[in-house]
């Protein structure tokens, strides 16, 4: 199964056939006007089982997880991937990256958050968890991207491989830089039984790169899980994108479903150099084709915004 999420001023309907979309227009508040900006986003998953004909509920697509939140001071959204080794030890890697993600999106919701300070988000979540009274076990890589409406600024955090683009005219004009300790092992936030306390790796928030970029309107946000970014350079992305000629829901929501497609059947092909093919030999393995894994993708654009 694969699944569409929206997020916009439309009601989103469900498609028969296997692909259900949902609607979490979360209404935004403030006045609107004043030229404020926002984000229309849609968002598209598959999670790395597809083939099984497997769907976790929810914002979830296999070990992946996302959110989209609107608050009247910015609109936030984020992307996690649960560290799928866990599984090893019989614990569902989807849990961490769930919970981490819907605590993020109800920090936001509840206006308990800065639009500045992304690594905030991210650190209050991280923390929330920690005390969670039910244990949860588990690592994930995060990306958090806040849109302040009235400076019109972009704030991020990233912790580990997944990330964003901001595309403006056809051109990558800022980006997440990609957190790896070493080949294939990305940054993350952990929690681990005791007894494996300072044995499993694991991050402080503090660690996410962070930055802040002014936006235009009609600047196209693109934020992803590495299931993207490991089966589709560039110049690929790019090209689908060109394909967005406007800020209509319907239009970012195709162009979402048409990138992870296609990262997705690259993902299954034997004889392609993907770009962690390509990452691999550069550390001097022996690696080609697609690399499977879960794939999440946010397609945002920036637009006036209306309450």
């Amino acid at each position: 199964m694969f699944s569409v999420l929206s997020y916009g001023r439309l009601v989103a309907r469900a498609v028969l056939g296997g692909l259900s979309q949902t609607d979490t227009r979360a209404g935004g508040g403030g006045s609107g006007g004043g030229g404020d900006y926002g984000l229309v986003t849609a968002g598209c998953g598959f999670g790395k089982d597809f083939r099984k004909g497997l769907l976790k509920k929810g914002a979830c697509y296999g070990d992946d997880a996302c959110f989209v939140a609107r608050h009247r001071s910015a609109d936030v959204l984020g992307v996690a991937d649960g560290v799928g080794g866990w599984r090893d030890y019989g614990v569902d890697p989807s849990q961490f990256s769930g919970t981490l993600m819907r605590t993020c999106e109800r920090l936001v919701k509840e206006g308990r958050f800065v639009p500045s300070n992304p690594i905030g988000i991210l650190t209050t979540s991280y923390c929330e968890l920690l005390q969670n009274k039910v244990p949860l076990l588990g690592s994930s890589t995060a990306c958090i991207v806040v849109l302040d409406r009235s400076s019109h600024r972009l704030h991020t955090a990233n912790l580990g491989d997944s990330g964003f683009l901001v595309v403006r005219g056809g051109e990558v004009v800022h980006r997440s830089d990609e957190q790896q300790h070493y080949f294939n092992t990305p940054f993350q936030l952990s929690i681990a039984p005791p007894e494996a306390e300072g044995v499993v790796l694991s991050d402080s928030p503090d660690a996410a790169d962070s930055t802040s970029f002014d936006v235009q309107l009609g600047d196209i946000i693109l934020t992803a899980t590495d299931g993207l970014f490991d089966n589709m350079p560039d110049y690929m992305i790019l090209q689908e994108l060109k394909k967005l000629k406007n800020s209509n829901y319907e239009s970012i929501q195709q162009t979402a479903r048409s990138i992870a497609e296609q990262a997705h059947e690259l993902a299954y092909d034997p004889n392609y150099m993907s770009p962690f093919a390509q990452f691999a030999c550069d550390n001097g393995l022996n690696v080609r084709g697609g690399k499977p894994d879960d794939i999440t993708v946010l397609l945002s654009i920036v637009a006036e915004y209306t309450d």
